[in-house]
């Protein structure tokens, strides 16, 4: 499983995230701010969960190119 976590409220709009995983990211045209496409949302916190271990790197490399660093991208066993 691999779960991706987004702080949407803390974003600045740079775009990196889009960059690095498209098929993830997307900014938005109303508030400038990124989008974790088929993401829920809890508390401010837009999570995605996936059983596609496939998406681990291309969501790791959007972390690490995240300049506030609201993005967290985890694997599990489960």
């Amino acid at each position: 499983m691999v779960i991706i976590t987004l702080q949407r409220d803390k974003c600045i709009g740079c775009n990196y995230c889009v960059e690095q995983a498209p098929e993830h990211w997307r900014m938005s045209k109303k508030d400038g701010k990124t989008v974790l496409l088929h993401s829920q949302e809890k508390k401010g916190f837009h999570v995605l969960r996936s059983a596609d271990h496939h998406i681990f790197e291309a969501n790791q490399r959007a972390a690490n190119a995240c300049p506030v660093k609201i993005i967290a991208v985890k694997k599990t066993d489960k």
